[in-house]
């Protein structure tokens, strides 16, 4: 008689808190739930009940669930909840969204029929985005609920896109319901961390009470609870501690050992009713199967060791069993709750419960399960010679449990490596991982070689560089078993590449040096090219004042290399590094080796190469005339294919471009999440750029408590001595000083500046030696004509930013000399170029201004007027107050400056509204939140709220939105003159 309990008991409490949350799904709050507990405690069977309430209410249920058993499988759980949506082709408005448009290829890991070109595999938050997409499309006619089951086992892939969704589902026709085994875990870790911070619920699943257990057991036995023998009761409750699935498989063994036997007066024990737990779930599974015949026993043992989930046309293979054969014993399964159908797919099955699949492999003798490990490896790989998908690592486990290590090791290998190309960087490790410890053993050192060649990247990708630093002892190892020199310099050479992406300049430069050493002086270019681009590379982070002339020369020797032997990424990566080390001498020039680096990148069909270079000419572009156009669109291009590093790189400077066009709130954000996310992938150059411009930031608003703090955090991040600390200097400090009308400690940092770039040169132009830097000295006297001619015709002294400056130096220089009218005409094109940047076009007329008043040309007063105008509605006091003070010496009237009530309304002057309050009012039509208000007036979000309240109180408004339709009806803001 077959054992299994039809309705949920003992949940009602968690059902009713997933049914109210399933309410709210629908009414488009999100929420996301993970139901937590111990093996066989009824996860899944909540799980199903809240899908069924779910299908009741109308919502669409998507299921995926990890592998229990085999080899872990990247993002598998989310692909098998998406597949059904596509295979019933229902989807064609939902992929026509145009939010969803540019995400759609990035859904291509999880669907591949929406794959379009190639993709930067290692951006989780741009696949949990692109998904979050994906099913805010799908809410629009009816909510999702998405169910994820065994967390516990799934890949870091999966875990990383569940909390980007986890994080962003409120507000959004989505339900995120997982279930995760009560055991320490990276899925146990993230539901504990996501319900910390409120943005998940934790459900923890207890045991049954003794009634519970009558209740269920009656159910099974379709008898009511007050009639299941006492006797028989108490030994369920004692034996199964209140487990459902134990309680279950317990009373399948008593009625199966006839222990438990029905009479015509109802059931009642019979015989001794003790037995041990593990033993009992093993051998009643056995029992069940041993009544399949030994056939059966024999299918299901096969079928145990392939997994949880197993394929039919496998298992034949494995067993060579005929169809009517193979169907009669699946169909037996099924009958005594063994197996199931695997839904999704119509050739797959799996078995019932995941302690099944357990009990079935203890009862296997260790030759028994080889000999069957080894059989299911052959019939796999005969089915599927290319062993595409999951099937590579399923081999790789079935070889390594069939005791053939160097096999096991080398598809380990292969399925490591399809997994970094494809952005599973955490499975890539633990495959990569796996084989190297396999392979460590053996003789076949060239494949132990190119796992590590994969694994060092991959941890580096991942930032866990420790790891990856601990791996230099193989290389050594691996020389003392006999592998070639190049195959060992080719491994220091991926130490020392992960060495450069965290920033580590003194062990990647020590890596290259055994590279070296393993090459010898004579050794060929094909073999040299990979060290040299490597090495040119560290050589630009390396302080030293011969760093850019060294790099570049590497750099040349790696393209000759590199074109001589067929090695377009090499070749890629060195003319892309030569366009960033020309811009120094010729905008032109940097621009023409990024777009050779771009044809061959086109050529070869390297995307990420291709992103990379467009990424370089549209930041030559920026530079030069200081258009985003080119950002734009390769940020767009590179959020479109998911290179995920290139749009972390660009909004740097997008967020720096904001700030140095005076528009720093609307880059606030941009900059945040830039910054959390270079900090989580632990991208050392990308977090020191956003630090230098959240610096710059504060230093354009005088604010220099809040500077020296972004500055704090920038040496933090290995900033001194780094290849940005030249920006934080001149475009931060300087500029605060500035600001502070601290001329002199201006000029000493920029005297700091031009030490710091003579000791260690920089690939960034933007600091102020040749702009800012000439400006100020000849001011001072420092410099004449012949420093002005040196920096004029450099393509740095050309770049827009400090172009502006070098013209405001020569109408000083012309003035001197008495050309009044070319001075003027010098003057008024300097602030033509300067109107993007407010700050620097006022901060430049304050100091011409006093300049060409004491030397009798120009239009001072205008100039200092407009300056002290801007700054005083910037609220840059000292400023402000220093232009007032020298049109006072000139003779100038001054403006008079009310306390700003003349711009309020009457209206609600009347009723008391203050001129801060005024601003918050103003801002109101936007309908903002208020830590919006807050950003943009740089207040606290609860003083933005305290002036909403008052606004409201004031004006007699019904609530925020009735404020918000009054300041949208009375908007009359206008921007500062000349900003």
């Amino acid at each position: 008689m077959p054992v299994h309990v039809a309705r949920v008991i003992g949940r009602d409490g968690e059902v009713a808190r997933l049914t109210g949350l399933l309410s709210q799904t629908r009414r488009g709050r999100g929420s996301a739930v993970f139901l937590v507990g111990e093996g066989g405690i009824g996860k899944s069977r909540l799980a199903a009940e809240a899908a069924g309430i779910a299908v009741d209410q109308r919502m669409r249920v998507l299921r995926g669930r990890s592998g229990t058993i085999g080899p872990v499988v990247p993002l598998r759980p989310l692909s098998e909840a998406l597949m059904p949506l596509f295979r019933g082709g229902d989807v064609a408005d939902v992929l026509a969204d145009p939010h969803l448009g540019p995400y759609r290829p990035v859904l291509g890991r999880l669907i591949p029929d929406l794959a379009e070109g190639h993709r930067e595999g290692s951006s989780m938050v741009v696949l949990g985005e692109a998904l979050l997409r994906l099913l805010t499309a799908l809410g629009r006619d009816r909510a999702n609920l998405l169910v994820m089951e065994d967390l516990h086992d799934a890949d870091t892939e999966t875990l990383a896109v569940l909390e980007y969704l986890i994080d962003n589902v409120d507000g959004l026709p989505v339900m995120l319901l997982g279930t995760v085994r009560a055991e320490e875990c990276p899925a146990m870790d993230l539901a504990r961390a996501t319900a910390r911070r409120r943005a998940s619920t934790l459900l923890r699943l207890p045991l049954l009470s003794r009634d519970d257990v009558a209740r269920m057991v009656g159910d099974c036995l379709r008898v009511p609870p007050d009639e299941v023998p006492e006797e028989a009761l108490e030994r369920l409750w004692n034996d199964s501690v209140g487990n459902p699935f134990l309680v279950e498989e317990l009373l399948q063994g008593m009625i199966g050992n006839g222990s438990l036997v029905r009479s015509e007066s109802g059931w009642r024990a019979d015989g001794d009713l003790r037995s041990d737990v593990s033993s009992a779930l093993l051998w009643g599974t056995v029992r069940r199967i041993d009544r399949l015949g030994p056939q059966g026993m024999r299918l299901l043992s096969a079928a145990s060791v392939l997994g949880r989930r197993f394929s039919l046309s496998v298992l034949q293979r494995m067993t060579g069993i005929d169809d009517h054969s193979l169907l009669s014993h699946l169909h037996a399964g099924v009958a005594a709750q063994l197996v199931v159908p695997d839904e999704p797919a119509p050739d797959w099955y799996a078995f019932r419960h995941p302690l099944t699949v357990e009990s079935m492999l203890a009862q296997l003798t260790p030759v028994s399960r080889a000999a069957l490990s080894e059989q299911a490896a052959d019939a796999i790989e005969a089915l599927h010679p290319e062993l595409p998908g999951s099937w590579c690592p399923l081999a790789a486990e079935l070889r390594a449990a069939a005791g053939d290590d160097a096999r096991a090791g080398r598809l380990f290998a292969t399925a490591g490596r399809r997994a970094l190309a494809g952005g599973a960087v955490g499975s890539a490790i633990t495959l990569l991982d796996r084989a190297e410890r396999l392979l460590a053993s053996g003789s076949d050192l060239t494949a132990r070689a190119e796992a590590l060649e994969h694994l060092i990247p991959a941890l580096a990708e991942a930032g866990d560089f420790e790891r990856a630093f601990s791996l230099t002892e193989r290389p050594g190892e691996l020389v003392r078993s006999g592998l070639g020199a190049p195959r060992v310099a080719a491994l220091h050479t991926k130490l020392a590449k992960a060495a450069h992406l965290a920033g580590r300049w003194a062990d990647g430069n020590a890596q290259i040096a055994l590279a070296r050493a393993q090459l010898g002086g004579e050794a060929e270019g094909s073999h040299t090219a990979s060290v040299d681009v490597t090495e040119a590379y560290l050589a630009v982070d390396t302080p030293g004042p011969e760093r850019t002339r060294y790099a570049e020369k590497l750099a040349r020797r790696a393209i000759e290399a590199a074109e001589a032997h067929g090695l377009p990424a090499v070749a890629c990566e060195a003319w892309q590094l030569r366009g960033i080390l020309a811009r120094e001498r010729d905008l032109d020039e940097a621009t023409a080796y990024s777009r050779q680096a771009l044809r061959i990148a086109e050529r070869h069909n390297l995307p990420i190469h291709r992103i990379y270079a467009m990424s370089r000419i549209g930041g030559d572009r920026w530079l030069a005339d200081g258009s985003t156009e080119g950002l734009e669109a390769v940020r767009a291009e590179a959020q479109r294919v998911g290179a995920i590093t290139v749009v972390h790189i660009t909004d740097g400077i997008l967020y720096l471009h904001a700030v140095l066009g005076g528009r720093q709130a609307d880059g606030a954000r941009l900059s945040d999440e830039c910054l959390a996310t270079a900090a989580r992938l632990r991208l050392g150059s990308v977090a020191r750029y956003v630090l230098m411009a959240k610096a710059t930031a504060a230093a354009h608003r005088a604010d220099r408590a809040a500077m020296e703090r972004e500055l704090a955090e920038f040496e933090r991040w290995d900033g001194s001595g780094s290849p940005e600390e030249p920006l934080a200097v001149g475009l931060a400090q300087v500029f605060c000083s500035l600001l502070e009308e601290d001329r002199a400690r201006a000029l000493q940092e920029l005297g700091a500046l031009s030490a710091l770039e003579e000791k260690s040169p920089s690939v960034f132009h933007l600091a102020g030696r040749h702009g800012l830097g000439l400006f100020l000295d000849v001011l001072g006297g420092a410099a004449g004509r012949a420093q002005y001619e040196a920096v004029v015709d450099t393509a740095a002294g050309r770049m827009r930013w400090n172009r502006h400056f070098v013209l405001l130096a020569h109408a000083a220089l012309l003035g001197r000399e008495g050309r009044h009218d070319e001075a003027l005409a010098t003057a008024r094109e300097a602030q033509e170029l300067a109107a993007p940047h407010p700050l620097a076009l006022h901060l430049g007329l304050r100091l011409l201004g006093e300049e060409a008043h004491e030397a009798g040309w120009g239009e001072p007063v205008d100039w200092l007027r407009r300056a002290e105008h801007y700054f005083q509605r910037a609220s840059v006091p000292t400023v402000a107050g220093a232009c007032r003070a020298l049109l006072r010496q000139m003779g100038a009237s001054v403006r008079q400056y009310r306390d700003g009530s003349d711009r309020i309304p009457l209206q609600l002057r009347a009723q008391g509204v203050t001129v801060r309050e005024y601003e918050v009012f103003q801002l109101l039509a936007d309908r903002p939140s208020n830590k919006d208000i807050a950003r943009r007036l740089h207040i606290s979000p609860r003083t933005a709220e305290k002036h909403v309240a008052s606004l409201i109180a004031k004006t007699f408004q019904d609530n925020r939105d009735a404020l918000c339709d009054l300041s949208a009806s009375l908007a009359t803001s206008k921007s500062p003159e000349g900003a």
